[in-house]
Order: C-alpha cells, then sequence, then structure tokens
C-alpha cells in the first residue's frame, strides 16, 4: 500500500514516521523549502520525546521519504492523509484556505481509487467540502474522502498514537472503512465507524470536554482558597467517581497550546453558524480567558502590588512539559503582563525558549538555567511542571533568592517548604 501524507507538521510527521515503523511506505509532502530541507538532513522541527530516534531510523530504512512534488507521488497513492494546519479567524472559524489548496492538487492528479483523509482538526462540513471540489475534476467517483481525527498529546505524541482510546473512522464506503482499518491494524484499539459529519464534531467535543474539565478544577481551586479547603483533595475525591475520573482534574494557570483554544473557539463558531447557542463552552473559553487577569491579581497582592525594583523568576514557558509549544500558553500570557511593571522579569525552560523569544518582549531576560532565574529574585513563580522543577535543591534555592517567596502554579511542592524558611502560595490552598 502506498501511503502519501501531505503536511510534515507535528501531526503530519508523526503519522508518517509512525506508519513508516508500521512497515508502509510513507511519502510526506512539504511546501516549505526550509522544513524540507531539514526533513531530508533527519532534522524534525519540533521536540517531541522519542520521535527523532524514530524519524532517522525509518529515514535510513528507506520507508519515509519527504518531497515537495505532488506530481510524482499523489497517482500512485493508495491513501492520502491531509495534515495542513487549520488557524483560527478572530472570530473562531478554522481558516480551509490549506485544506481546500490541497484538495485542489489532490483532485488534478488521482487515478483509481484512492482513499482521501481528512486529518486536520476541521469544522463540520469539510468532507463534503473536499468532495465538492474533488467532483469538480473527476466525473466518475473513483474516490471515498474520510474523517479519522487525531488525539495526540504533545509530549506524549508516540503513546497516543501507539495506543489510543479509540479510533474514529468517519466514511460513507464500506471499501474506505476497509482500508483505514488495514492501516491501523497493528494497534489493535477499538473502533468508532460512524459518519463524517459525527466524526468530524467528535474531535471537537472531546477537546472541548477536557478543557471544561480544566476550568471547573480552576474554579474550584479558586473558592478553596477562599473557605480553606484543599484543591488537591477536592480533585482527588471526585477523580475516584467513576463517572468523572481524575484526568484533567489538576488546577493550574489554565488551558493552552495549539489544540483546546482553538477548538473550544471553533465549536463556538458552528454552534452559532448552526443556530445552537453552546452556553457551556462560551463560558469555558471566557473563564479560561480571564484566568490570567486572577493570577496577575495574585502576584499583585504576594508583592503588596510594589514592583519596582524586584525581580521576578519564572520557571516554564511552554504550555506543558515535554514540548517546546508556547502557542497560547499561559505562560506567556502571564510573562507579557508581568513585563508592564516595573519588576525585572527573567525566565528558564528546557525547551521552548526559543519559541518564547518571538512572542516575549525583549526587556525579558532569557536565561541559561534555572539557578539563573533564582538568584536575586524575590518571587519565583512555577508555570510548567517540567521534571527538573520539580526537584529543586529548596535550600539553595533560598540561598540564592533575595526574597524566598514561591508561587507554585503547578502545585509541584506543598506547604511543607514553608519549614524551610519560604513563603509558599500555591492553586486552591489557603
Amino acid at each position: 500500500m502506498k501511503i502519501t501524507i501531505i503536511g510534515a507538521g507535528y501531526v503530519g510527521l508523526v503519522q508518517a514516521v509512525c506508519l513508516a515503523d508500521f512497515g508502509f511506505n510513507v511519502t510526506c509532502i512539504e511546501k516549505d523549502p526550509e522544513k524540507l530541507r531539514e526533513l531530508k538532513f533527519g532534522r524534525i522541527p519540533f521536540y517531541e520525546p522519542g520521535l527523532e530516534d524514530l524519524f532517522r531510523k525509518n529515514l535510513k530504512s528507506d520507508r519515509l521519504k519527504f518531497t515537495d512534488n505532488y506530481l510524482e507521488n499523489i497517482p500512485y497513492s493508495d491513501v492520502i492523509f491531509i495534515c495542513v494546519g487549520t488557524p483560527p479567524k478572530k472570530n473562531g472559524e478554522s481558516n480551509l484556505n490549506f485544506v481546500d489548496q490541497v484538495s485542489k492538487e489532490i483532485s488534478k492528479r488521482i487515478k483509481g481509487y484512492t482513499v482521501i483523509v481528512s486529518k486536520s482538526t476541521v469544522p463540520v462540513g469539510t468532507s463534503k467540502r473536499i468532495e465538492n471540489i474533488l467532483r469538480k475534476k473527476n466525473s466518475q467517483k473513483t474516490y471515498d474522502v474520510v474523517s479519522n481525527p487525531e488525539f495526540l498529546r504533545e509530549g506524549s505524541a508516540l503513546e497516543d498514537f501507539r495506543r489510543p482510546d479509540k479510533i474514529i473512522i468517519g466514511c460513507r464506503s464500506e471499501k474506505a472503512e476497509k482500508m483505514l482499518k488495514r492501516i491501523y491494524k497493528p494497534l489493535n484499539r477499538p473502533y468508532v465507524v460512524t459518519n463524517n459529519e459525527t466524526a468530524e464534531i467528535i474531535k471537537y467535543a472531546n477537546n472541548s470536554f477536557l478543557a471544561t474539565k480544566i476550568t471547573f478544577i480552576n474554579e474550584i481551586a479558586d473558592l478553596c482558597e477562599n473557605i480553606d479547603a484543599e484543591v488537591e483533595t477536592v480533585a482527588k475525591a471526585i477523580g475516584l467517581d467513576g463517572r468523572i475520573g481524575p484526568k484533567f482534574l489538576h488546577p493550574g494557570p489554565g488551558y493552552g497550546g495549539s489544540c483546546f483554544p482553538k477548538d473550544v473557539k471553533s465549536l463556538i463558531y458552528q454552534g452559532n453558524k448552526n443556530l445552537t447557542d453552546l452556553k457551556i463552552i462560551k463560558a469555558v473559553d471566557k473563564a479560561n480567558e480571564l484566568r490570567i487577569q486572577s493570577l496577575f491579581k495574585k502576584i499583585k497582592k504576594i508583592t503588596k502590588n510594589k514592583f519596582s525594583n524586584i525581580q521576578i523568576g519564572l520557571l516554564g514557558i511552554t504550555f506543558k512539559p515535554n514540548t517546546d509549544d508556547v502557542r497560547e500558553s499561559p505562560a506567556v500570557k502571564l510573562a507579557k503582563s508581568l513585563s508592564k511593571t516595573k519588576a525585572k522579569i527573567k525566565i528558564f525552560d528546557p525547551k521552548g525558549m526559543e519559541n518564547a523569544k518571538k512572542e516575549l518582549p525583549k526587556s525579558i531576560k532569557f536565561c541559561e538555567n534555572e539557578n539563573e532565574v533564582i538568584k536575586n529574585s524575590s518571587l519565583l513563580v512555577i508555570l510548567t511542571e517540567w521534571n527538573q522543577f520539580k526537584n529543586l535543591d529548596l535550600l539553595n534555592v533560598k540561598k540564592l533568592m533575595k526574597k524566598p517567596i514561591m508561587l507554585d502554579l503547578r502545585n509541584i511542592y506543598s506547604k511543607e517548604i514553608t519549614k524551610l524558611g519560604f513563603k509558599y502560595y500555591s492553586i486552591g490552598n489557603n
């Protein structure tokens, strides 16, 4: 079976590498010349644990190839995965320009029966949109369009690909269904086979529900702070309820990244477009946007609103650990707010520094390690739960800081560190 993947971004590259590792011959089409050159030299354009070694292994085996040429690949492909970006517009609508462009390229060149798989996160109706584009150039139907949404977590992509909770196949023909099941057979995981429209909405419903859990526990954390309760115990207790579960009940600075913010806003847009007022999802979106304001007020209270001549150290800038992604990162948003004060801001992150420099003002100092951030700081804020921040030498931290005050926005530590002389503040604990 000949597989072509269009787009070597996060989703496309993970898909390409893993399918090549299953033994398929995979060609990835990438139009960005700089990215294409790097890939051919064996370098991936983002950080994802374990992916680079697997990528190089399959590149060396010749099962994985990269090109910018549609003509040499599309006519000979059995299955084509569309893995291009769908960036949000200001109103939350997904921009489908890239999907349209590659659909037109495919429509000009397919020969014989071909399965075209929409792997990008796309709104309901995109499969029909692709079918309409294909139909203009192909009077006889020699293709099927399938919706096969991905559920990859950044930092855990290989595990999520190899052991998914479910595989969604939205299609209109048994032949296309069999092709997808043949591809994913090595996974031996449960399938949900449905029509294209249902498959398209599943991804948005899935991510929006997880975003709701995050936002919910953050609001419970705020209440806990005001009533002398402990949010971790609340989260543990409700997580033991089989109807709820413990995942995504971790209080923090809010959700971010390339998926949740975009998908929540897109679902709201789709609701409005289809005369459905999604009140809960709108509230989730609003609450997450206000989260940074709330945390900034917390810092103002800790510092007694005196930012002149103090240094604030920030540990972590990515939206989660084990990635270099800073898109919609709460840490970036909070750093921007703090940069507008008279405080001196220092930052260290194990992987996200280069991407953060593109987002943050030059007044912020980027440090080589955590000790450089900690030294002379009057407030240390933990924003991302990287493993190396979980085992800080606290006695050394206290020695290096001008004032031993910690704001732990990931609840890595506990009030126990007050015994070492720290003033300790966390989320959802008085």
